[in-house]
């Protein structure tokens, strides 16, 4: 008789990949002996994802390539979830081309058999590694099926789609259709009661007045989040950074300085963007001397 088994999704903490990466392979055992393939196969996916955010990439594709041959056809959920795992994998790996049709395939999946959740991730996933009007169209897909899905799990994703159309827009030098839409989300983020999350939609807000070249609400907005970072004895790395760019356009170097050498101590630990924006993390340091 099979045993019952937790619902690893709400072990996830996605700031913290090592520490869910062990708490999901402590569940294996678990999850192999209730003699549940679909939770089985699921379980794995997600031990991929955790793999993937830590850059693990050769694990994570072995992994997931043990999944396939678990895979009946009769186990739809498992293969969407296979499929956004691997798309994310090679996404994240430099092979956005090749993840696009599996982000392509998991939303048509997702939608024939009404996990509208994962086809909502789909689609947020194919604005990703598309660009420009093309991003913007797979974001409104995503965003409509959200708003009026029944499912709670699919309307959760609002926040996160108001801020990947935000970031569309601002890439797109659209900084007024980018702040409607950032508002948006801080309102939606307010509802959820997340301050970790509440505190990223403001700061989205500010950098976009920055860009908008509201250079003195852009700085005081950032003020305002260093001292509620400090206050939860966090090291804000893009506040930082942002402190000092608001200053630098203010012509006041000598204070921004500081906040670009906190800015680089912080991020340059961070291997993505060691990896993918070395340019940045070069300016840092050199605005910081």
């Amino acid at each position: 008789m099979g045993q019952e088994v937790p619902d690893f999704d709400r072990l996830w903490d996605f700031n913290q990949p090592a520490e869910t990466e062990k708490r999901f392979r402590a569940l294996l055992p678990q999850a192999q002996n209730s003699g549940d393939r679909v939770y089985h196969a699921e379980l794995l996916t997600q031990i991929a994802r955790t793999l993937g955010l830590q850059q693990k990439f050769e694990e994570a594709h072995h992994l997931l390539d043990s999944v396939e041959t678990m895979l009946t056809e009769d186990m739809k959920r498992p293969r969407i979830r296979y499929l956004l795992e691997w798309g994310r994998v090679l996404n994240s790996s430099g092979a956005p081309d090749r993840a696009r049709p599996l982000f392509i395939e998991a939303w048509e999946q997702a939608r024939q058999v009404g996990e509208d959740s994962y086809a909502v991730d789909a689609a947020h996933m194919v604005a990703i590694v598309a660009q420009g009007q093309e991003a913007l169209s797979w974001n409104r897909a995503a965003l409509q099926l959200a708003e009026t899905s029944s499912q709670e799990r699919a309307r959760s994703w609002l926040g996160s789609l108001y801020n990947n159309m935000g970031w569309t827009y601002h890439d797109m030098g659209q900084y007024d259709q980018a702040l409607e839409i950032f508002d948006r989300a801080l309102k939606f983020r307010e509802q959820e009661g997340k301050p970790d999350r509440i505190r990223i939609a403001k700061w989205c807000i500010a950098r976009t007045l920055r860009s908008l070249g509201r250079v003195e609400e852009a700085l005081e907005m950032q003020q305002a989040l260093l001292k509620e970072a400090e206050a939860s004895n966090e090291e804000p790395g893009y506040t930082y950074e942002e402190l000092g760019e608001c200053l630098l356009l203010l012509k006041r170097e000598s204070e921004a300085k500081p906040f670009f050498a906190r800015a680089y101590a912080v991020l340059s630990q961070d291997p993505w963007l060691a990896r993918n924006e070395p340019g940045r993390l070069q300016r840092l340091q050199e605005l910081s001397s």
